[in-house]
Parts: C-alpha cells; structure tokens; sequence
C-alpha cells in the first residue's frame, strides 16, 4: 500500500471524509475548531459544507487528505492557529508568540484503520505547514496512557502518535476529552 498524502483541495474527496450522508445532517464537518463557537452553533445544514468548500479553494487549503491509489482514505485538519479557535482557547495555552499551525484532527476511514494512515496524515500535516511556512506545528492529541479511546474522540490523536512522528510535549493543557487529559505537542519546523 502507497499512501500518498495531498493538500485538500477536492471538495468531493474532503466531503467524503468529513461530510454527513444526508446534506441536510449538522455534523461537525471539521469546523468545531476551525471557526468561532458562536457561528459553529448557528451554522445549520448545508450551510456547513457551503463553508467547507469555500475553505477548500483557499490558499491555503483547510488541511490533507491520505490517498491509496484513487480513494481517499483519510483527512487531516491543518491550519494557522490564529485561524482557529485555538487561538483563544483558555484550555490550550499558547507555547509563545511564534504563528505557530495547528492540527486538530486526524480522520481514517473505516475499513482502512489500523493500516498506519493516521502516522501518514500527520507527516503529511506536518510537511504542508513547513511548505507553507510554518515557524512550528502543534498539536493538542490524548494522552491515553496506551488505554482505549472512543473512536468517535479519537480525532485529536494520541501522545504516542505525535511522539512518533518528533514532536515532543511542550505544555499540559486545562483541556478534557472522553475522560483522558490533552498535551500540546510541538515541533519545530525551523
């Protein structure tokens, strides 16, 4: 298998990844950190994925999508942090004053996980910040102690998985999720 990681740039392929099976469906659509709470609560429906492709032909893009061959088999969320609402997240805290990016979300599509697709997504997270110009990239994954995550919260990832791709923990956060405690992870890009 040769995954190869891109910047989302087709809105069909990130529909596919982040997107509900009935359009009319209030899912996430990986806006929760991507916007201010108060507009990810009043966007209703439709109107979720009209801003998802609107974010998709942005420079840049809202992150990466993992391809094995023509499918598409997994999603990462990646972005500057002071586009996201980690940037006033009193949770999180903020390292220093480095216009550091941020990845919230690491997706795989069922019947492809456990194939080590979310080690790709990072990488490839990794390297489109770098081309874009990131000073640092962080991350705010579980640190689960090796214990089992809810698949439906293991989109913000584990220590062990930011471990293995360099980074290393930079902060403890104020911040809870299915139970286990958040690190902010970092690596510098520089």
């Amino acid at each position: 298998m040769a995954i190869e990681v891109r910047p989302a740039t087709v809105f069909v392929d990130v529909k596919a990844m982040v997107g509900p099976k009935r359009p009319d469906a209030n899912v996430c659509w990986c806006l929760s950190y991507r916007i201010p709470s108060k507009e990810n609560l009043e966007l209703r429906g439709q109107a979720r994925g009209e801003l998802v492709q609107q974010f998709v032909g942005q420079d840049p893009p809202p992150g990466v999508l993992a391809y094995d061959g023509d499918e598409v088999v997994g999603w990462a969320a990646v972005h500057p942090r002071a586009d996201t609402s980690f940037a006033r997240n009193r949770k999180i805290p903020h390292v220093d004053d480095l216009d550091v990016w941020s990845v919230w979300c690491i997706r795989v599509r069922p019947g492809h996980r456990g194939e080590g697709i979310s080690h790709h997504l990072l990488e490839g997270a990794v390297e489109f910040a770098r081309d874009h110009g990131a000073p640092a990239i962080e991350g705010y994954p579980l640190d689960n102690g090796g214990k089992k995550i809810d698949l439906t919260m293991a989109y913000a990832g584990t220590r062990k998985l930011f471990e293995k791709a360099g980074f290393t923990k930079a902060a403890d956060t104020d911040s809870v999720l299915n139970g286990f405690p958040r690190v902010l992870m970092r690596l510098d890009l520089r």
